[in-house]
């Protein structure tokens, strides 16, 4: 074996200063996109001899062709422009997302004339009010049911909205007392705007008092013989302690964190964030990673938390990891300016804060465990498999990657390929491409006999 690669550069020409590399294989596409404090002590990590470097760090070496770098100011500069590339690249030995969905949220469209509650994953609607994110959309539907028990307001789309008010007759959703707007006839847009403002202001303060003071009304209309106003009181009190019990009081009032719990192995890692918001918890997402390189947690906490936020989620003051990374400044700095605030990045040792990353790396934990244990569902079958492949074409060992590739086309246009991976014989990843292939289309294929 090679001491090292061909392409190796030679030490003087990579640049000490911060910046962000490439490595591409023979047909240019890029295999890696990493960022460094100092290139040239990054790369030479890259580049030392092959029997040392770990398995999975060998193996992209040798598969690329090639290693370019680009300067940039700072820390942050160069976090910021690895995010933009690994977004257009999509480099196979980056690490890859099994949960790349942006987060539902609840909203409140305050800029319409009868403001409406919808779950929505866009962001950004003019003059909207956004309250989570939520886990899952039943999650953000199940909290908006209890909600409109407490304060009835609109819920129907604009079209229906506008229809019901030139034609006098209350939408579908209002006929089945699914939505409590103006156009019911039962309040006025004045009176749905104060209804509203309270709705708003009791998702923003959560106050556990109105507990205590719909009790107080319920028990009060049922002295009088008020049974209906009783009634009603009633499924608002069971509404707003179904409401708060399914959010769990973790930390003080008024504490927003995020806490991402990390376990990994040198295959795979699972995540599992608690999003806390008023001191409860509001969402916990999970979501598992695949890992080509060899990486330390510092350098997975800072991948991680760049998935993260790097969709629609807006970072909190402070976020907390199992560990910081080299560049947990320069990742301060992005997160600062992905959330428009100062953001701090912190590993909690003690406290309350320690104890639910704690659970949440429980969490990780049997959520590593229960994907390894899927994936080496049926393991003896698997083995089997291969090692007849590898009898079958006269193989040294077997095969623990495969990768099958299929190129289709139309009279020699609209080329496309498909690629399937399958790796300790499981089904891996798929992708599919028109555009990288085309320009290759011109070229006719030459064959030689000898």
């Amino acid at each position: 074996m090679a001491a090292t690669v061909a392409y190796r550069p030679r030490p003087g020409e990579i640049p000490t200063d911060p910046g962000v590399y490439r490595f591409r294989d023979a047909d240019h596409r890029v295999l890696y996109v990493g960022k460094a404090k100092s290139l040239r002590a990054r790369l030479s990590n890259y580049f030392a001899p092959l029997h040392t470097l770990h398995e999975r760090t060998r193996r992209m070496v040798t598969t690329a062709a090639s290693v370019e770098w680009t300067v940039v100011g700072n820390d942050i500069e160069a976090l910021q422009l690895e995010y933009t590339w690994i977004k257009e690249f999509d480099p196979p030995f980056n690490v890859k997302y099994r949960d790349d969905k942006s987060y539902p949220y609840l909203a409140v469209t305050l800029a319409d004339e009868a403001p409406r509650a919808i779950v929505t994953r866009r962001r950004g609607i003019p003059g909207a009010k956004y309250f989570g994110p939520y886990p899952k959309v039943w999650a953000v539907n199940e909290t908006l049911d209890l909600l409109l028990k407490l304060f009835p307001i609109r819920t129907c789309k604009d079209s229906d909205y506008k229809r019901a008010m030139q034609s006098g007759k209350p939408c579908f959703a209002g006929q089945i007392g699914r939505c409590f707007g103006p156009c019911s006839g039962a309040v006025t847009v004045e009176e749905h705007r104060a209804n509203v403002a309270r709705f708003v202001a009791f998702m923003q303060n959560q106050d556990r008092r109105i507990v205590t003071v719909l009790e107080q009304q319920m028990r009060a209309a049922a002295a009088v013989q008020d049974y209906e106003t009783a009634a009603r009181r009633r499924d608002e009190l069971q509404a707003a302690e179904s409401f708060f019990e399914k959010s769990a009081v973790v930390l003080r009032e008024h504490v927003d964190v995020d806490v991402f719990g990390i376990d990994h192995d040198e295959l795979a890692a699972a995540v599992h964030l608690f999003t806390v918001r008023g001191g409860r918890v509001r969402g916990v997402h999970s979501w598992t990673v695949d890992t080509e390189l060899d990486m330390t947690l510092g350098d997975l906490v800072d991948s991680v938390v760049q998935h993260a936020y790097g969709a629609d989620l807006r970072p909190p003051a402070e976020v907390v990891v199992p560990a910081l990374p080299d560049d947990a400044e320069a990742l301060e700095g992005w997160l600062a300016d992905r959330g428009g605030r100062k953001v701090r990045l912190r590993a909690a040792r003690r406290g309350d804060k320690a104890a639910l990353l704690e659970t949440a790396t429980q969490n990780a934990r049997q959520t590593l465990m229960l994907y390894k244990t899927r994936r080496s569902a049926d393991f003896t079958a698997r083995s089997r498999a291969l090692e007849d492949i590898q009898e079958s074409l006269g193989m040294a060992d077997a095969p623990l990657r495969i990768e099958c590739f299929d190129v289709s086309h139309l009279s020699g246009t609209n080329i496309v390929a498909s690629m399937v991976v399958f790796e300790d014989g499981l089904l891996g990843r798929t992708s599919t491409g028109a555009s990288r292939f085309r320009a290759r289309a011109t070229t006719p294929i030459r064959s030689t006999r000898s």
